[in-house]
């Protein structure tokens, strides 16, 4: 009797084919392990799904953004977006079980459907919410598996720094596409909580060792200095705990999706103990010289420990990449009539010509760190804090849909009356202080990396390669640059040569990317900084 139960609860829930044999007796060893760490729809799979994917790459950048925030801020910003984005997850999950539950009072089965968060805007809002929430959420989710990218080729390089980190980008990005291989998050069992065992470790590792590092000589923290460089350094937070852009996917793996309400805060109440003393300890043994260094590992003496750190997070930025790209490869299924089929290659191999694009934007935008603060900004904004909320009020407007939701708002946020403020409240402070505020400063910055260091760059804040100084130093501010010709594949030149050029400062970064693009010709470029630093 008790099997057959489990099996009826599965229909209801509604999960993938994988799960209809939840339940029943199998005693064989292989499914046992199978079960044990491949199957996995706990709430406690949720939670590890939740607390693995929010950390992620962003942890080594929390110690720059704190250095563009200043501690008070830094500590202030992470409790104040920690609390915000457990407040909007909430909402994913109750308009997903509202309409879970509408949908299977008209007996749509979806046993070989994945629900995504453009599908419950469309069934409980119509097609416009549809499609700016398709289009948010598959932007977001395509910049932010380009961020775990960027992510890896930045770490693998204080490992292994024989290689450029443009060249670690592509044998990562090859590595990155076998995620297509794990059908759903239902999946994610064992890597979810391997993932944030290696992002415990590495957050301990930043906090110990800048502590036992002690205080770097003369350290200055004199954060915030400039209105950009605090709202990039606030959008990068917003963006840390806008991870939620998954949620429904998550919640669809769950056996009982109604468990989810209050995971996600759990979650987040974890996330913390690992971001606030990492983040704290590194600004305060190198204060302002995280600002030329959005890495942490780039500060930190090279040890054992760092390069197991490093390892780890290389390992679990692959699993995060996994995440994000798995809501894509749904859509895209979708979109070519493939996602019911049940060959797992046959998937694969329809899922691959997503990973291109991502590959492709992650060698274009290499800016490991800036490019986080942009996508919070102009995408996670919307995606994951504004859209949820403004549905969640549009959705129970009228009193006859508050009277019949499936979940009443609890009383200590002051049921409907409080909980449309809170919604309000979200909307008009992420849409002036994140998106505004927020997308005018890390657009600033963003193409403040793309002047300094261009489009298509080898080596993002790499040190300058040694060579013979040029004829003489440009004084700081001249906008002329030189540019060194060596012999190349396409240069039978006997010796370098130097030539300085009045270049405009609006085309320094179209230069500069010119130049990244024919690096292996024997072209390169230097900025006054660049020689300086030499």
């Amino acid at each position: 009797m008790e099997s057959s139960d489990k099996v009826v609860e599965t229909v209801i829930v509604g999960n993938y084919v994988e799960m209809e044999t939840e339940g029943k007796s199998n005693n064989d060893m292989k499914s046992k392990i199978s079960n044990l760490f491949w199957h996995g729809g706990s709430a406690y799979d949720a939670w590890f799904s939740c607390a693995s994917n929010q950390v992620a790459q962003v942890l080594l950048t929390l110690p720059y953004s704190f250095s563009q925030l200043g501690m008070i801020s830094g500590v202030s910003f992470q409790l104040f977006y920690g609390l915000l984005g457990s407040w909007t997850a909430y909402l994913i999950s109750i308009l997903y079980i509202e309409y879970r539950t509408r949908k299977e009072r008209e007996k749509v089965d979806f046993r070989n459907h994945v629900i995504q968060w453009f599908e419950v805007l469309d069934g409980l809002l119509g097609k416009h919410w549809r499609n700016v929430g398709l289009a948010f959420n598959c932007t977001f989710l395509l910049f932010g598996s380009v961020i775990q990218l960027i992510a890896c080729a930045s770490n693998i390089y204080y490992i292994n720094d024989n290689l450029d980190k443009r060249t670690w980008t592509y044998i990562f990005g090859a590595c990155c596409a076998t995620t297509v291989f794990i059908p759903s998050f239902h999946n994610y069992r064992i890597w979810s909580f391997l993932g944030l065992l290696m992002t415990t470790y590495t957050a301990w590792y930043l906090t110990v060792a800048s502590l036992l590092q002690g205080q770097a000589e003369g350290v200055k923290h004199s954060g915030p200095t400039k209105l950009v460089l605090y709202f990039t350094g606030a959008t990068n937070i917003l963006y840390t705990f806008g991870g939620h852009a998954v949620t429904v996917e998550v919640m669809h793996a769950m056996w009982k999706p109604q468990k989810f309400k209050a995971i996600y805060l759990w979650a987040t109440l974890y996330v913390l103990t690992l971001t606030l003393p990492s983040a704290a300890a590194v600004y305060w043994a190198f204060g302002d010289l995280l600002l030329d260094h959005s890495n942490a590992f780039s500060l930190l003496p090279k040890s054992p420990f760092r390069d197991m750190a490093v390892i780890l997070m290389l390992i679990h930025q692959f699993i995060t990449f996994g995440f994000a790209c798995t809501p894509l490869y749904f859509v895209w299924e979708k979109a070519i009539g493939m996602h019911e089929c049940k060959s797992l290659c046959k998937r694969a191999a329809a899922r691959l010509p997503v990973v291109i694009p991502i590959w492709f934007l992650a060698i274009v935008f290499p800016f490991f760190g800036p490019i986080n603060s942009s996508v919070g900004s102009l995408l996670v904004s919307f995606t994951v804090y504004i859209i949820p909320a403004l549905a969640h009020m549009f959705t129970f407007k009228s009193a006859a849909a508050r009277e019949n939701a499936v979940e009443q708002p609890p009383k200590f946020v002051g049921r409907w009356p409080g909980t449309f403020t809170i919604n309000i409240f979200v909307v008009v402070w992420v849409l002036i202080v994140g998106f505004g505020f927020g997308g005018w400063a890390s657009m600033t910055n963003f193409i403040h990396q793309i002047d300094t260091f261009g489009l298509f760059t080898k080596c993002y804040q790499c040190p300058p390669p040694p060579g013979s100084p040029p004829p003489f130093l440009p004084h700081v501010g001249d906008t002329r640059l030189w540019i060194n010709i060596t012999p190349g594949r396409r240069l039978s030149i006997p010796a370098p040569v130097w030539y300085l050029l009045p270049v405009p400062l609006g085309q320094k970064g179209f230069l500069r990317s010119l130049m990244n693009v024919y690096s292996s010709d024997g072209f390169s470029m230097f900025t006054t900084n660049d020689i300086q630093q030499q």
